[in-house]
Order: structure tokens, then sequence, then C-alpha cells
């Protein structure tokens, strides 16, 4: 018998096919009928329904209502955050961005590389309700277009970056979002140089966010630091001039402090 032989007797598949049900709801589409998870899970719509049935018993889907629509319930956070809450990353972190909170800075977070996304295991906000930007623990947001996104790609292979940019769609979130292939990689590489990337407004518009990569002793990027700041209050230049020190040195500070205690590993995988 051949590896990939015993390691398909070693699946459930019932769970695995669970576990497709579970990822057909997304940010963007969070209510939807049987029909359309069947086709996002790639299942026959028979055993999508006893699959959903199953989970809203379990408390992990509920249905909308009258409707005969299916959303995700708080239960299925509940899996993510005892993951991130036992993170050394978090702990380490929480200080330092409660520090670059202040006058200039509304909001620092710190976020971790999951496939094509990055997610937000940390946030300290003092404002940017009205801009109506709702960052939270668990949130996912776009490698390409966010500044945490590029300052984590752009420390890794070339071929890796390229793998992470073609893993999803690339939509103009904004005006000034970049969605070419071949931009995006410029962009990796002077961010790379610089040790930091700038978004002016790429992700959601009237917001400049800063950020910076936390390293282990080899390099490799754990994740990454950010700050951010409503253009309504500061220019992309001024704000970019003014930050990126206070930034930089959080950033390394995180890093040591990592690497004292042997390093850490993100709660979110690369995969």
């Amino acid at each position: 018998m051949d590896e990939d032989s015993k390691a398909c007797k070693s699946v459930v598949q019932s769970l695995a096919k669970g576990f497709q049900v579970l990822n057909a709801f997304t940010s963007e589409e969070p209510e939807l009928v049987l029909a359309d998870v069947a086709r996002r899970a790639a299942l026959d719509k028979g055993t999508t329904f006893r699959l959903l049935n199953t989970l809203v018993m379990l408390g992990y889907v509920e249905k909308v209502g009258d409707t005969r629509r299916f959303r995700l319930t708080l239960k299925c956070l509940d899996l993510g955050f005892n993951a991130i809450a036992r993170s050394e990353l978090r702990d380490q972190a929480r200080p330092i961005l409660r520090s670059l909170v202040g006058e200039m800075n509304e909001a620092a977070s710190l976020a971790v590389l999951d496939g094509s996304d990055i997610v937000y295991v940390e946030r300290i906000q003092a404002g940017l309700v009205r801009l109506g930007v709702d960052v939270r623990i668990g949130s996912r947001a776009p490698v390409y277009s966010t500044a945490v996104g590029q300052a984590l790609l752009s420390l890794l292979p070339v071929e890796t970056q390229v793998a992470v940019l073609e893993a999803q769609p690339r939509i103009k979130r904004t005006e000034t979002t970049i969605t070419d292939l071949d931009a995006l990689l410029q962009r990796l590489r002077q961010v790379k140089a610089a040790g930091y990337a700038l978004s002016n407004q790429e992700n959601a518009p009237g917001l400049c966010v800063l950020a910076a990569p936390v390293i282990d002793r080899d390099g490799v990027p754990l994740a990454a630091i950010s700050v951010a700041a409503p253009t309504m209050r500061i220019s992309a230049e001024a704000f970019e001039r003014m930050g990126v020190a206070p930034l930089l040195r959080t950033a390394a500070q995180l890093s040591r402090a990592l690497e004292a205690m042997g390093g850490a590993v993100a709660t979110v995988s690369n995969r």
C-alpha cells in the first residue's frame, strides 16, 4: 500500500466535508442558501443538507430567520480565538501595540499570514469608527492590498510571493489599489529594501497604514505590526515621515523579545 492510500484511509471524509461546508461562508457572503453552499463546497445537495443540519445542531451554523439561508455562528470564532489567546506572539505584542497608539496613530495591529490573506491577531484602537473601518481580532484582509500583507510577503522567496498573489482574484478595493502582478512584485522589492510598507488608501478609503515585519533570528517573518491614521488628519507623506522610526523600533523590539524566548510560531499557518 502506498503512502497516498494510507493517508486516504486515515482521513475521516465526513469531517473533511464538514469543514468544506464551513469554508463556503465568507465575509463578503456570510449568508448562503443550501445550493450555494453545495456548489462552493463541491458537494451534492443531499450531503450538504445533512452536514448543515448537523452543524446547526452543534451550534456552528444557524438558520437566518424564516428564510432558506444559513450563516456561521459566533461559536466558530471560539476555535480561532482559543488558539490566538495562547499565542506568545500576541502576549508580547500587546503592550508594544498600546505604546504606538497616541496622537498620531489611531490604531495599531499585529497580523499573521494565512494563505493569501492576513489575519489580525491583536488590535489596539483609539478611533477609526468614523471611517467605517471595523477590524477585529480574527478579521481577514487580502495580502496584496494591505501594508501588513506586503511587509510579510516582502521577505519571502519570489516564487512564494507569486504563488500567494495568484491564489485569489486581485480586485481594486479602492482607486489606489495595485492589482497588476509585476507592479506588486516591484512594490515588494521596494518594501524589502526599505524595511517597511506604506499603504495610502489601498485597502480602505481615507486610511493610511504603515507596517513592518516581525522576524525570527533567521530573518523569517513571523508577523507584521502596523499603525493607522486617517488621511483627513494627516497626509501620507507626513505620516510616513513621523511614523516609520517608532514603528521600526517596536517591530525590532518584538523580534528581540521573541528571540529571547526562543522564537514563536504564529498561530495561523501560511498554508
